[in-house]
């Protein structure tokens, strides 16, 4: 690799504000930075006296860099983010998870309904949050079905309904699909839903109380005993609200480092309640400050595409960082608010700083105690194949039912376990149904075919299934042509099919491995086994379902695919066309009286 000339980049570069990236002689991003003044902190990496063995490697390793220049500061800084995200630099710290975050949305129909929603904004209606997880979404909604009976079903569900679901004979909905409540009575539940969630909750408690009394006047002791229920519940779930403070609104972030491991706990107030907290582990360059580790965290978690909902008035730091103010503009120019990035030391935002801290460290003892039992496992592996090291497991597994709807599944194992983001499902065509040979060569074909990045060679690949299946794949990799060559195992389950049992084979099956059934190494191989199963038999079942769902409404003349995705959007799927009488086929937009009464028929005489 020729050495990249510094000095003559140098000395063309601008010294206003930008963003620099650094490319390995791959022409891979390795680094993306940002600067207030570009030639100053580019030529802070290629000073003589740098001790940082960090830099040093990343230095090494440059080829060539590329610049764009912005206007500010607070562009450069955005526009780094965004770059980050895109290109995933080995140098840079990561955030893992970039997933949006979830919200409860109170729409806007004649019935508004109440529900889960994550993603860009295009339904019309309330969005409350956001939530730190879908966790916290599920429990919330679950205790307001309890009690406030605004409806939650999906809206095709809702249409089609002629009668009252389960949810009603629970008394967790009011049942408007069939107009069991009042108009009046049901839009003052959802006024009290509105309230709640905007922590207006003893302002709802007020109001329930002067309906209970009012009630009780007029001898109306059924009703007063039904609201007098809310109240109680309603109750008992503020006192089980986690923490309630003077802050309304505010993000605490805790940080904590333990035996190699960076945690970042993050603690969201909104309307004076905890709305819960999360831990993020980032993936961290070794030899990262603290510091810097943090200022990467909260660019990648607060500016990433999206993110403006969640960015709270006041965020709560465990210690000073350099980019303090220049995050602070930029969150306060893209939320359109003043956003404040403060560290204390004393009162109420301290404690639960504190607690923030403390959950921080004990989420990576939680994290480290698990990843100690996956490296037992991973270690033991190695020793039982007789491999140096394992940084990146595959297993394939066939799908099929009688030969039909066949779907290839390939799950993908690193050293932190599931690796979800790199599973792969395959249709398979071209091949005589059942052929499960030919099917597993097909997708070994799909997979690695085209496969450019030796990074992503598996050091085992695990083949479910016996000596023919292991046989056809290593036919496959007979003419392999990349250096690096994966070991295959074939995972044949014993005669009873019970878990412990289960044969490693290799070299096609003429020698095996022997392990004990309760061997950690055999547990891992278990787990990566069950898992392509898992995502197979999904995979199928959803092929299978589809092509079912399909077939039914082809069979019948007139009803072409805009019919057929009409019927099914607006009755709620295969099984609302199943249950749907000619009344409420009529009711479906496109569909004549006399074409109702035959696509009722068809279904029916079908069984």
């Amino acid at each position: 690799m020729s050495e990249f000339d510094h000095v003559h980049f140098l000395k063309t570069l601008s010294s206003e504000p930008g963003v620099y990236r650094m490319l390995d002689s791959d022409n891979q991003v390795i680094y993306v930075g940002k600067a207030k003044q570009l030639k100053k902190r580019v030529s802070s990496y290629f000073r003589s006296n740098i001790t940082d063995s960090k830099t040093r490697v990343l230095v090494s390793n440059i080829s060539d860099i590329e610049v764009t220049l912005t206007n500010t500061e607070t562009e450069a800084l955005l526009l780094e983010n965004n770059l980050i995200k895109k290109y995933q630099p080995r140098y840079n710290i990561l955030l893992r998870d970039d997933k949006s975050y979830p919200y409860i949305l109170l729409t806007h129909h004649k019935h508004p309904r109440l529900a889960f929603h994550r993603g860009s904004r295009k339904i019309k209606g309330e969005y409350f949050g956001p939530f730190p997880s879908a966790g916290a979404v599920s429990e919330s909604l679950r205790l307001m079905q309890k009690i406030f009976p605004v409806r939650q079903c999906e809206d095709a569900y809702y249409r089609a309904r002629s009668r009252p679901c389960l949810q009603y004979q629970l008394k967790r909905c009011s049942a408007p699909c069939v107009n069991k409540v009042t108009e009046d009575d049901y839009s003052e539940q959802v006024d009290y839903v509105r309230k709640f969630l905007t922590g207006k909750s003893d302002e709802v408690i007020a109001e329930l109380i002067k309906k209970m009394e009012a009630a009780s006047m007029e001898l109306n002791f059924e009703l007063a005993a039904k609201v007098r229920d809310q109240i109680m519940l309603l109750r008992k779930m503020q006192e089980q609200q986690s923490i309630s403070g003077n802050f309304a609104e505010m993000d605490v972030v805790g940080f904590a480092h333990l035996n190699g491991l960076n945690g970042i706990h993050l603690l969201m107030i909104r309307d004076h309640k905890v709305l819960g907290s999360k831990t993020y582990f980032p993936k961290v360059p070794k030899d990262s400050s603290e510091q810097e580790i943090l200022t990467s965290f909260l660019g990648q978690y607060y500016l990433a595409p999206g993110a403006t909902g969640r960015i709270a008035k006041e965020i709560i730091l465990p210690f000073e960082i350099e980019e303090s103010s220049a995050l602070s503009e930029a969150l306060t120019q893209i939320s359109d608010r003043k956003v404040a990035l403060k560290v204390v030391t004393r009162g109420e935002r301290a404690q639960y700083l504190q607690l923030a801290n403390k959950n921080a460290l004990n989420s990576i003892a939680v994290k480290q105690s698990t990843q100690d039992s996956i490296n037992k496992r991973y270690a033991q592996l190695k020793a039982t194949l007789r491999l140096d090291d394992i940084a990146r497991m595959e297993c394939f597994d066939i799908s099929h039912t009688m030969g039909e709807n066949t779907v290839a599944s390939c799950v993908v194992f690193d050293s932190q376990g599931p690796n979800t983001k790199e599973y792969r499902r395959y249709n398979v065509t071209g091949i005589t149904g059942g052929d499960d040979y030919a099917a597993m060569e097909f997708a070994l074909n799909k997979r690695y075919n085209k496969l450019v990045d030796e990074d992503k060679i598996p050091d085992v690949i695990f083949i479910d299934g016996g000596k023919g299946q292991l046989g056809r794949a290593e036919q496959y990799f007979a003419n392999w042509s990349h250096t690096k060559m994966p070991l295959l195992v074939g995972v044949a389950k014993g005669t009873s099919r019970k878990p412990g049992l289960e044969t490693l084979l290799i070299d096609g099956g003429r020698k095996t491995i022997p392990m004990d059934s309760d061997a950690p190494a055999l547990h891992l191989i278990q787990h990566i086994r069950d898992e392509s199963h898992r995502f197979a038999i999904a995979g199928h079942r959803n092929k299978r379902q589809k092509q079912r769902t399909q077939s039914l409404l082809e069979e019948i003349n007139g009803v072409g695919s805009k019919r057929r995705q009409t019927l099914l959007k607006y009755l709620g799927g295969m099984q609302g066309v199943k249950a749907a009488n000619i009344e409420q086929l009529k009711k479906v937009p496109g569909i004549s009286p006399d074409m109702a009464e035959k696509i009722f028929n068809h279904l029916h005489d079908k069984g």
